[in-house]
């Protein structure tokens, strides 16, 4: 027993390691001793010099201290503000890197939580971006005020201290240009801005999103109370400035909550929503509407789904977690009805709305949960032959596994934004699916995520 305590990491204890691999949050990954480390900012390859900062009984965390042997693929993070803001992991390796890395993060996930074996599937290479650079079309930041300063960003890591961002590098230009004017606006008019220790004052958060195909702009400032002071005053400087504005919205959140948004929405001028298109479809986006944050790689993300469903104009399809019917619509055309469902009702009302506006008379929406719905379904004897699923990082919901190896569809195609989570589902759906081609998709360049699409097939219509 002593043997074994003497080799146990102690509190900042300083010792050489060598970097193996990326973890699932963008962390380098070393063992000393058989114990596992993690240090945030170390690379594939590297030999570095850490101390350690956590010791836990199964891992420790650490801090690099010296970069004894760099990785060729380090560079420095074009972000001023990169190492205190959190919000990317990645910018410190170069992209085409960061593909093979995220690629190697699924492969790590089916290693560990599944039986199969990697080097048997048909994993294909990460699909990028040819400019993986101010791509996010919606930033919510976070307003404070100090030395007599507005400010707007996001809580630094591990912290309660809010980093002002004036230009952040993957958010779209205009996004950034918006929060920044809004910024100025809330300072020259001296409205009342939250504080998060003492709960006081009025605007908490800058909500911009920006149409990226149709280059308009929707503002949301979310505030404690409804009383606005200044509002007409507001609006006008709104306009004035930033004349690209389509729907200037308000939303109250009073409750001391990390939620962003509050129940309550009120219109102060133009439309309720801002139009996106993504390849043939447009979409109209309310304030607390859900959409891919990524339009130019949402697209090619659907894509896949489209391949990966391989529709022949006979098939019943079920799109589970439908959300506005993004996926459902996508594929369409390949379909001989589509039934999706969701359990958030907004959503639905949307979807209905947006299969009607494209004259997509095949698809019905339901509000509910899919593991309730498609048994019920089946019983009255619609079956689908392919379901589709995008659930969010937690995975599919146990009841709706089961519920797909009761159906049986011939088809699962399984779109997925969390590793661990997908790895562990396919362990489940491996006794009846055989999973036939893996995508991986990079939906945010220099941050951790993957996502990726899944092909499973039955495996008696496999085999045969």
């Amino acid at each position: 027993m002593n043997q074994e305590q003497s080799t146990k990491l102690k509190l900042n204890q300083t010792f050489p390691l060598t970097i193996k691999r990326l973890g699932i949050n963008g962390e380098g990954v070393g063992y000393f001793k058989k114990q596992v480390v993690f240090v945030p900012g170390a690379l594939p390859g590297e030999e570095v010099v850490v101390e350690a900062t956590k010791v836990h009984p199964k891992f420790s965390e650490a801090k690099i201290k010296k970069i004894r042997k760099p990785s060729e693929f380090r560079m420095k993070p074009p972000c001023p503000i990169y190492e205190e803001c959190g919000g990317c992991q990645l910018q410190h390796l170069r992209y085409d890197q960061q593909l093979k890395e995220k690629r190697d993060i699924v492969i790590q996930a089916l290693e560990r939580h599944t039986k199969l074996d990697p080097s048997k599937l048909e994993i294909k290479e990460t699909i990028g971006m040819e400019d993986p650079w101010n791509y996010r079309n919606k930033s919510q930041f976070q307003v404070g005020f100090r030395d007599g300063k507005v400010l707007a960003g996001l809580y630094g890591m591990n912290s309660h201290r809010l980093i002002n961002i004036e230009q952040c590098a993957v958010q779209h230009p205009q996004t950034n240009k918006a929060t920044k004017t809004v910024k100025r606006i809330l300072q020259d008019l001296k409205i009342p801005i939250y504080h998060e220790k003492s709960k006081k004052g009025l605007v908490r958060t800058i909500v911009a999103r920006v149409g990226i195909q149709t280059g308009e702009l929707q503002i949301v400032l979310i505030t404690t109370k409804k009383e606005l002071p200044k509002k007409d005053l507001i609006i006008q400087e709104i306009k004035k400035r930033l004349p690209e504005v389509k729907s200037i919205i308000q939303n109250i959140n009073g409750q001391k909550t990390s939620l962003i948004f509050g129940d309550e929405t009120v219109n102060l001028e133009g439309s309720d929503f801002i139009q996106e298109t993504l390849g043939d479809l447009q979409f109209e986006l309310s304030a607390r509407t859900f959409f891919q944050l990524n339009p130019e790689q949402t697209v090619k993300l659907y894509n896949e789904v489209k391949k990966a469903a391989a529709l022949t104009g006979t098939e019943k399809v079920a799109d589970a977690y439908c959300g506005v019917g993004t996926i459902g619509l996508w594929v369409a055309d390949g379909a001989a009805e589509i039934r999706g469902m969701d359990i958030i009702p907004e959503s639905i009302e949307d979807a209905k709305k947006n299969a009607a506006r494209h004259g997509i008379k095949h698809a019905q929406y339901v509000t509910g949960k899919a593991e309730v719905l498609l048994p019920k379904w089946v019983k009255e004897g619609w079956k689908p032959d392919v379901i589709i699923v995008d659930p969010p990082r937690t995975g599919l919901d146990e009841q709706l596994l089961k519920t797909i190896l009761k159906v049986k569809p011939k088809k699962l195609v399984y779109v997925s934004c969390n590793p661990s989570t997908l790895a562990k589902d396919i362990h489940v759906l491996n006794r009846s699916y055989k999973v036939e081609m893996m995508q991986p998709v990079d939906m945010f360049p220099q941050t951790s995520h993957v996502e990726c699409v899944s092909q499973m097939i039955l495996k008696e219509v496999a085999s045969r």
